[in-house]
């Protein structure tokens, strides 16, 4: 069965959509620790991270660090954080979480934002792409 990623990549189920190339795929996260939290995935499924050839990984993080320039300009904080857990979708990907503070890489504690809320940001990021 197709991951929830893929189903994304395919078009199956919307996302408001950062950036995209041949390869990669960043959107923002329904779930976000903070505002502005982007999600970049290879496009091709592959479960863990350390499992991606060196060149699709060695592209997902240039891709990753485009897209973390774009999100740093248009969310203000002072730095973008980076973590992969790989954990609870079973497809590669990196979260970028603007940070003001620690506290904002908590995935413990997600905020609630609308749809209309999400869009806006994501259009706030595309403009700094």
């Amino acid at each position: 069965m197709p991951s929830l990623f893929t189903r994304i990549v395919k078009g199956e189920i919307p996302c408001h959509k950062i950036a995209e190339t041949e390869d990669f795929l960043a959107f923002l996260d329904v779930f976000p620790c903070a505002a502005g939290h982007t999600l970049v995935i290879p496009k091709q499924e592959i479960d863990y991270i350390f499992d991606l050839e060196d060149s699709l990984y060695e592209g997902l993080m240039k891709f990753s660090k485009q897209v973390a320039a774009a999100v740093e300009k248009a969310v203000p904080c002072k730095r973008i954080g980076v973590a992969v857990i790989g954990l609870e979708v079973p497809h590669a990907h990196v979260h970028l979480i603007p940070l003001n503070s620690m506290a904002d890489m908590n995935f413990n504690n997600k905020l609630k934002m609308s749809q209309d809320e999400l869009a806006e940001i994501a259009a706030k990021i595309r403009e700094k792409l």
